[in-house]
Parts: structure tokens; C-alpha cells; sequence
């Protein structure tokens, strides 16, 4: 009995020893950041030129990415959890390639694909388009990484709606949009802006595919991870606090993320 209790001791203090490893891990860098802050310095830094361009490319290029990913994504992701057909598992799996695809990679076949001498690009330079180095590839590239996240999101939460209560709306009711738009989307809407925040969060934080496809164009094509990248040598302390609105960012989304997941599901914060 008090050898049991004396494994039960040990296994406990390793799993806390694990735990609190990780955490130091994890913190001491992130406070690292805010301990380096020069307060004095951080209004002048946010009205930096190159800090508020960056601010604003981010800003607007994740938010027209999150929109085209939620308007082409939500009708994906209800086919996806709703229908059974031939070639479902193909098409979910290639879906989530961009997850574990690195940037980079996903960055050249963004170029192979959309630049002028790429397989569609000869076709869009007839029309006057070139993507690269154009704000738009930054949308393109932030929609590449970050739409799966809300796809497999939004999936989740439509697969978790009662079907017989789906099905039994569908004889009081047979119009498939109305029992949508009265039924399905509501129940599923936390799982839905979960996955919109997660991805406006991850198109936020896209650097490798943006840099490769899109450039650091300051003003067009730099975001706040490529103004990070540059300013790193130039100007360390603007480096230093887009790093810090970045974290901040990333909190209010986890925040944000466990918030839904509680009002979902009875977890705890």
C-alpha cells in the first residue's frame, strides 16, 4: 500500500514537472517580448509609418480572406458533413493539405500556378492581371493556409447538429434553406465563429506563403509578420512591438476560441 502511494506520488510530480516545463517553455519567451518594451517608445512606434502600413495591409487582407473563406467555405463544409458520395474522403483530405503543407511549399505552387509564366498566369496577364506583388496575392495566399481551419470547423459544428432534429423541421417545413437558415446555422454558430476567428487569427500570422508568392512590398504587400521580419535589423523596438499587438491578437483569439467552446460544449475557460 505505501509503495503504491509512493508511485502514485512520483507519477504525479513528473506530470507536473512536464506540465510546468512546457509552460516555462512557452512564457518566458512570450514575456520576453513585453519585458523588452520601452513604454516610452511605444506611441511613437505606433504611429510609425511602416508599423501602420503593415497594421493596415494585415488588418485588411485577413479580413477580405476570413470573408471569401466564410462565403465558399460554410456551403463546403455543410456538403462535406451532410452528403455521402463518392470521392467525399478525396476531396476532405486534399481540403486539409494546406494544414500541413509548409509555407513555403505553398508558396511556390501559388507562383507555379498564378504567376505569368505559371499554368493560369499567361491567361490572367491577357486581362491585365499579375498577382504577384499585388495585394490581392496576399489575400490569395492567407485564403490557401487559412481556409481549412474554418472549413474543418464548420464541418465539425454542422455534423454535430441532431439530425432528427434537422429532419423532423424538414416535414413541418421542406423548404432545405428555411430549415437551414432556422435550424442548422443557429445550432451550429458558435462552431462557425470559432472557425472564422481562427482564421482571420491564422491569416494574421501567414508569413512564408505571403513572402514567397505575394513579396514585402511595404504599403502592398507587407503584413505585420514581414514588417516583424524586416524591422528585426533595421529597427528592432518597431520590430519588437507589432510582435506584442501580435500576441495580444493571438490571446484575444484563443480567449475568444475557449469562450464559444464553453458556451458550446460546458467546458471550462
Amino acid at each position: 500500500m505505501g509503495l503504491e502511494r509512493v508511485s502514485d506520488r512520483l507519477i504525479i510530480i513528473l506530470l507536473a514537472f512536464a506540465c510546468l516545463f512546457f509552460i516555462a517553455f512557452i512564457s518566458f519567451p512570450i514575456a520576453a517580448v513585453f519585458l523588452n518594451l520601452d513604454l516610452d517608445m511605444l506611441m511613437p512606434q505606433l504611429r510609425n509609418p511602416q508599423v501602420l502600413s503593415a497594421l493596415t495591409v494585415s488588418i485588411v487582407t485577413s479580413s477580405f480572406a476570413t470573408l471569401t473563406s466564410f462565403i465558399f467555405g460554410i456551403p463546403t463544409a455543410y456538403l462535406l458533413a451532410t452528403r455521402r458520395f463518392h470521392g467525399r474522403s478525396i476531396i476532405d483530405t486534399v481540403l486539409d493539405i494546406p494544414i500541413v503543407l509548409p509555407p513555403a511549399v505553398a508558396g511556390v505552387a501559388l507562383l507555379l500556378a498564378f504567376a505569368p509564366r505559371g499554368i493560369i498566369g499567361p491567361t490572367l496577364k491577357e486581362f491585365g492581371i499579375i498577382l504577384p506583388g499585388s495585394t490581392l496575392a496576399v489575400v490569395l495566399a492567407q485564403i490557401f493556409v487559412a481556409s481549412p481551419f474554418l472549413i474543418r470547423s464548420a464541418k465539425a459544428a454542422f455534423e454535430n447538429v441532431d439530425r432528427n432534429l434537422v429532419n423532423s423541421a424538414k416535414i413541418l417545413n421542406p423548404s432545405r434553406l428555411r430549415v437551414f437558415l432556422t435550424i442548422t446555422l443557429p445550432l451550429s454558430s458558435h462552431g462557425l465563429l470559432a472557425g472564422t476567428i481562427m482564421t482571420w487569427a491564422r491569416s494574421m500570422g501567414e508569413f512564408g506563403a505571403t513572402l514567397m508568392f505575394a513579396g514585402n512590398l511595404p504599403g502592398v504587400t507587407q503584413t505585420m509578420p514581414l514588417a516583424i521580419y524586416m524591422l528585426m535589423a533595421e529597427d528592432p523596438m518597431a520590430s519588437n512591438v507589432l510582435s506584442a499587438i501580435l500576441i495580444v491578437v493571438s490571446f484575444g483569439v484563443l480567449a475568444l476560441f475557449k469562450i464559444l467552446g464553453r458556451k458550446r460544449y460546458g467546458a471550462r475557460l
